[in-house]
Order: C-alpha cells, then structure tokens, then sequence
C-alpha cells in the first residue's frame, strides 16, 4: 500500500522498525535492505544505551549479524557511544554508507545525538538511515516515548510518522492510552507490531507487516 508522507531528508531510505524478537530480519524486510544497500562501506550504529560500552558492542556485533545473515556484507561497522570524541563521531556519520539508531533508551539516544554534535549530520545524510524501537522514535518530527512522558518532544525530524514500537494485538490498555494522547497532543501515532516496518523512500511511504494507525482518539490498520 502507497501512501505519500512529509519527509526533510537527504537519505537514500528510511527504514523505521518495531524490533526483531528472533534476531533476523524477516525476508520481505531483508530484500528491501539488499536492494537499497547497493554501497556498503561503513554501517554505523548509534547507541540507544550509551554508557553500556560492553552491551554496545555485543548489540551492534548481534544486529550486523542479522545483515550478514543475507549476505549484505559492509567493510566496517561501528557504533557510537559514550566512548567516542565528537570529532570522531561527526566524521563516522558524514563516511557512513548506512547509519543504524539502535533500540533502548529513546531519550538518552537523543541527548547521545544532540551532546556528540551529530543531529545535522543524520538529517543531511545521503545514506540508508534505520532506526528500530527507540530508534525509529527519535527519526519523527514528534517523537513521543510513553514511558518517560505522554508529550511529544522533538526528535530529528527525518519524517513526519511518529512511531509506537512493540504494540501487540491484544495490548488494549497501550492502545487506548495512544488514542488518548493522539487527542490530547493532536498527534498521529503509528502503533507497530514486532517484525514490522515503515520504509520511505523520498514521499513514498510503504508499510509492511502489522501496524496501527492512531488518529484523533481513533484507530486504524494500514
């Protein structure tokens, strides 16, 4: 299904993502990477946990292993924590092929991108960008993490899709609290299962696999 969505990127892809319980990219999600992926020089993740350095490094070895996992190889990966200078992570940002906001802690991912001087540099990038859970929070223009706060605060302004990651079929109480801050807040929220995905691509916008559109207190699947 085709839908056509603000976007204020450079990026050659968006690609916002629910979470991956099994570790693996689901092939639909997979092919879609591959074809987009066609320069594979340097893949970097930004921590969503930044002072975990030991569960950075075992995190972003893991999520390059579900890229591997169908042959789209980079020469390098690397992430971005508290561990590296604001110079160092300027530079990995303006070189990377592919930049990855990892899952954890919406907010400190934030600060992480804001105190390392790096947001202009994600929203002029010309590469792939992906996001997943908090990842895909801090990509909209109105990011919104409900277990710090029910207000949206601004994120990075890539799009103009706020995400709600791990909303699960049955998890009504969520639902109905998203339905009520999309009226409160005047907010469109994209509540998303587990192995699913928004990719944009310029205004194109495709979603793949389940997702709920919350809507002046009402909602919808896509």
């Amino acid at each position: 299904m085709g839908h056509r969505y603000k976007t204020h990127i450079n990026a050659m892809l968006l690609g916002l993502f629910s979470g991956f319980p099994d570790h693996r990219f689901p092939e639909t999600i997979a092919k879609r990477l591959k074809e987009a992926l066609s320069i594979r020089n340097s893949l970097v993740f930004v921590s969503a946990w930044p002072v975990d350095s030991k569960r950075n490094d075992e995190d972003s070895a893991g999520m390059y292993a579900m890229f591997l996992e169908y042959g789209i190889e980079f020469d390098s990966f690397c992430v971005i924590d508290n561990r590296t200078d604001k110079s160092s992570a300027l530079q990995l940002i303006e070189n990377a092929s592919c930049i990855f906001l990892m899952g954890g802690n919406a907010t400190q991912q934030y600060e992480l991108i804001c105190s390392k001087g790096i947001r202009d540099a994600i929203r002029q990038s010309s590469a792939v960008i992906l996001g997943v859970s908090a990842g895909s929070t801090n990509m909209a223009e109105r990011a919104l993490d409900v277990w710090e706060s029910d207000i949206p605060y601004e994120g990075l302004g890539l799009t103009d899709i706020t995400v709600k990651a791990h909303v699960n079929r049955i998890d009504d109480e969520l639902i109905h609290e998203l339905a009520r801050i999309s009226s409160d807040h005047n907010i469109q929220i994209h509540a998303m299962a587990d192995e699913s995905a928004v990719f944009i691509d310029k205004d194109c916008c495709e979603f793949i696999g389940t997702i709920r559109l919350v809507k002046n207190g009402q909602i919808c699947s896509l």
